[in-house]
């Protein structure tokens, strides 16, 4: 009866087994290059040279702007994610500074069309690199490029986080490379510096500047994928807001850097029309052949199509989770402790979309999503902030001007090609 009794307590006083839940692996310096990994591989291998074509030799000065309209947004990411460190933090951060499920959760698809339509984008500039060592036609490379990168995708966070950040490394030490030869190779390239900025007030060189500033924007789409692995990153309060500031200043320098080696070194006729154009400003600092370079460009392309692959997964698990998607897209694989469903679902959107549309075009749209989404982020905090809702200790805490500032900024990139 002893045996029997004990029996019946052992099994009314067992818990049902918890679902399986996101795994706190990320420390700053991994986050910090998860942030560069999307960013750098998103933007300057991609599209120096559609924004030369814009531009011109002002084509730094797009970057530069691009960059001082993604500041105080990043203030603002960086105050939001502080109070809410949670997946899919976009669509939490609107929905919880207007009070609106519906608004959230249509913050929550922007931020997973900016994604999706960031790597398609991607995934054709990295092909015209491929193609470099691979005599394959484009609508073969494309579909095998991406389901590869899918399958990293669901393997693991610390995996498919790692794998990048070993790959950002390489492709950073690429873009310091063409620095490097550029300056190395034309002595005199120090006093041409001047000529890449533009005369203060000729209207004309601006309005071009200022809409290639919207395409350059597309090469700073990154840093606020940060916020949507805060339930991965070990202390998000205190990681997040110094990874944000690291990235975006990271990136910006180096922007300004290649891109002012390759305006002045590169004819532009023959950098706008270059499918690796990194590539042909190497071969043309140094005479060299630029196989190196095009090889960390690939890498550099693939890592930023993993991480947005990644990020895009994760607000769709975040929404999800939240109760605005169904439950089903928030189930977590045992094994790999990655959202599957949520991951092969992104990947064959993306798929659709690079065997669309051309990648000037995804890279635009992208942009937009992207501003449309950062104005929101702003007016949101500017009502949190008006409520007076208490943050919670330890929070970086910005001036109520910061957003202000954030959604006037946006509202400009957006509408620059009006004036």
């Amino acid at each position: 009866m002893v045996i029997g009794r004990t029996r019946v307590k052992k099994l009314t006083t067992s818990q049902p087994e918890k679902p399986p839940t996101l795994r706190r692996s990320l420390t700053l310096p991994l986050v910090v290059l998860y942030g560069l990994g999307v960013t750098i591989g998103a933007g300057i291998y991609v599209l120096i040279g559609a924004t030369a074509a814009q531009a011109g030799h002002y084509a730094p000065m797009a970057f530069l702007v691009a960059a001082v309209v993604m500041l105080p947004s990043a203030c603002s990411f960086a105050e939001f994610v502080g109070r809410l460190p949670v997946s899919a933090g976009e669509a939490a951060y609107v929905r919880h500074g207007f009070n609106s499920k519906s608004l959230g959760l249509a913050v929550g698809l922007l931020v997973v069309s900016s994604g999706i339509v960031s790597a398609s984008a991607i995934s054709v500039g990295s092909v015209g690199y491929i193609q470099h060592f691979i005599d394959a036609p484009q609508l073969l490379l494309i579909p095998m490029v991406i389901l590869l990168l899918g399958a990293i995708a669901a393997w693991g966070i610390l995996e498919s986080v790692m794998l990048p950040a070993i790959l950002t490394v390489i492709e950073i030490s690429g873009l310091l490379i063409i620095v490097g030869a550029g300056f190395f190779s034309e002595p005199t390239l120090v006093s041409k510096l001047p000529q890449v900025i533009p005369p203060l007030f000729d209207t004309a060189i601006w309005s071009g500047i200022l809409g290639a500033s919207l395409l350059a924007f597309f090469a700073f789409v990154g840093f606020e994928d940060l916020v949507n692995v805060a339930e991965e990153t070990q202390t998000p309060s205190k990681t997040m807001p110094l990874a944000i500031f690291i990235t975006l200043a990271v990136t910006a320098l180096l922007y300004a850097l290649v891109s002012s080696v390759a305006v002045l070194i590169v004819p532009l006729n023959d950098l706008s029309h270059a499918k690796a154009p990194l590539s042909l400003v190497y071969q043309t600092a140094t005479g060299s052949n630029p196989e190196l370079i095009t090889a960390i460009a690939i890498l550099a392309t693939l890592n930023g199509m993993v991480i947005q692959m990644i990020m895009a997964s994760r607000v769709i698990y975040g929404l999800s989770n939240q109760g605005v998607l169904p439950k089903v897209l928030s189930s977590v694989h045992p094994i790999t402790r990655t959202p599957l469903l949520a991951t092969a679902l992104v990947v064959a959107t993306i798929l659709t979309l690079a065997m669309s549309f051309p990648m000037e075009g995804l890279a635009e749209m992208t942009s937009r999503i992207a501003l449309t989404v950062f104005l929101l982020v702003n007016i949101a905090l500017l009502r949190v902030k008006w409520r007076g809702d208490p943050a919670p200790e330890g929070t970086f805490i910005v001036w109520t001007w910061v957003p202000v500032v954030g959604a006037i900024c946006c509202l400009f990139l957006l509408f620059a090609e009006l004036f």
